[in-house]
């Protein structure tokens, strides 16, 4: 059973063959319009969502598929306690294929143990959004006509922000790409994805406080809401709320042809005035993403065949966990909520331990 967890089980090739799908699709939808007669999508949404539930259901109404869901977790029985696995294993009955959004890191990866269909993780915490990045990359791949070469800042919340991480992860593969870093220190990107992205792949970084520090070397210019779910203290999140805003005074140091981009919702930092902007393509951006979603559909369910796997529920199949007695020691890892599910420790080349469902190191 394939699933997409995280983009890196996208090879290269496999995201140029979806960018050319997407792409057929935009200019012929016709030829499309019944590709997916007589299947359905469940949205399994436990964290609220507009743009990325709104694109997955569009994606398969557009193919000629029915959908089905919820769109927030008090909808559903994980109101009642109901465990991620009992609620995967009863909603692949009825779909064949499931997009699912959740607040704890790592639940799409339970999610896949307990599916007889295929599971898209439309974001997990802060972890990973690998929809997202394929409508970046899609984005990206229009407004500039290439991946390699490209000087790319990302701005604001770096440490939450799943976009972010699995845009790096993904812009990392390509040659000559170069990043730049703006944030507040309490903000800054993760050690393990910088380590992972960006350090071992020895590729140039700079990290600054300020836009305008940064805007005149950047090709595509990243914001990123601060966002307030995932603070633990609403103290902290007013500090540091408004720590950038693009307005159009900042945006006259950048190149002519930078590309403004956004996941959206935006709060406050992007003004409203930037929107006229031919640079701004966080809307185009959004469009796009219909399309890629399209074409991901298409791409799992062919490989997933006509029939559904049966997972066995009682005993999913997992790795022998090498720290014994570990704890993971991330709020925000499935591991503190779903019931029953043991803790899991791998160990990386550098000798380092970390948990299976949310990649944080053991400390």
């Amino acid at each position: 059973m394939r699933h997409l967890l995280n983009i890196l089980e996208l090879s290269v090739e496999e995201i140029d063959r979806l960018i050319a799908t997407a792409d057929d699709i935009m200019e012929t939808p016709a030829k499309y319009e019944n590709a997916c007669a007589g299947k359905i999508l469940a949205t399994l949404f436990f964290e609220p969502s507009t743009r990325t539930r709104l694109s997955f259901e569009s994606a398969m109404l557009g193919l000629g598929g029915r959908v089905l869901g919820f769109s927030d977790s008090s909808s559903s029985s994980a109101k009642k306690g109901e465990s991620v696995a009992d609620t995967i294993a009863v909603a692949s009955a009825y779909a064949d294929i499931i997009a699912m959004r959740h607040p704890k890191e790592g639940a799409p990866l339970v999610a896949s143990l307990h599916s007889r269909v295929p599971i898209i993780n439309g974001g997990d915490g802060g972890h990973w959004h690998p929809t997202q990045t394929l409508t970046d990359l899609l984005t990206i791949r229009h407004e500039k006509g290439r991946f390699d070469g490209l000087t790319v800042g990302l701005c604001g919340d770096l440490k939450f922000g799943r976009t972010v991480h699995s845009l790096l992860e993904a812009l990392s593969r390509y040659p000559g790409v170069r990043f730049v870093l703006i944030s507040p220190r309490e903000l800054e990107l993760p050690p393990v994805v910088r380590e992972e992205c960006i350090d071992k792949r020895g590729i140039p970084c700079k990290t600054c406080r300020s836009l305008e520090e940064a805007m005149g070397e950047l090709d595509i210019l990243y914001m990123t809401r601060i966002q307030r779910e995932r603070f633990a203290s609403e103290e902290e999140y007013q500090r540091l709320k408004d720590s950038y805003i693009l307005t159009p005074e900042k945006l006259q140091a950048a190149k002519a042809d930078m590309i403004v981009m956004h996941p959206l919702p935006r709060v406050n930092e992007i003004d409203v005035q930037v929107d006229d902007d031919p640079r701004a393509c966080y809307f185009r951006q959004a469009y796009y993403g219909r399309y890629i979603r399209m074409a991901l559909i298409l791409m799992l369910l062919a490989e997933s065949g006509a029939g559904k796997g049966v997972p066995d529920k009682a005993r999913p199949r997992l790795p022998e966990s090498l720290l014994p007695g570990g704890s993971c020691q991330n709020p925000h890892c499935i591991t503190t909520t779903e019931q029953g599910l043991e803790q899991r420790f791998t160990r990386t080349e550098a000798g380092e331990y970390r948990c299976f469902y949310c990649e944080h190191k053991a400390e």
